[in-house]
């Protein structure tokens, strides 16, 4: 068991998270967005686990699998749509695509 306090944890997952929200507002690449999504609940990860062994609870740690799990679903669908828009569009770029505007 290491001994890596607490606040060490919550910082890198409060690091990790503010780079992935920077990602989020700044890049306008489909892909980096995925991409920064995934740093996001990354970082959520890192800081459930922290609480977790920290108070001694096993929980947090299958929750944390549940979150990979469905972080890996949702890159597969989000990879399977940018494919689908870029065969139809030809670019992944946001400020190129109006698939919602009329």
């Amino acid at each position: 068991m290491s001994d890596i306090p607490l606040s060490e944890i919550l910082i890198l997952g409060a690091v990790l998270f503010s780079i992935g929200l920077v990602g989020v507002l700044t890049r306008r690449n489909i892909l980096v967005l995925l991409m920064s999504v995934e740093v996001m609940l990354n970082a959520v990860n890192v800081t459930l686990v922290g609480f977790s062994r920290y108070h001694g609870w096993n929980e947090g740690h299958v929750l944390a699998f549940f979150i990979i799990a469905v972080a890996a679903a949702e890159a597969a669908v989000g990879l399977a749509l940018v494919l689908a828009v870029f065969r139809t569009k030809g670019t992944v770029w946001i400020d190129e695509l109006k698939l919602l505007r009329r």
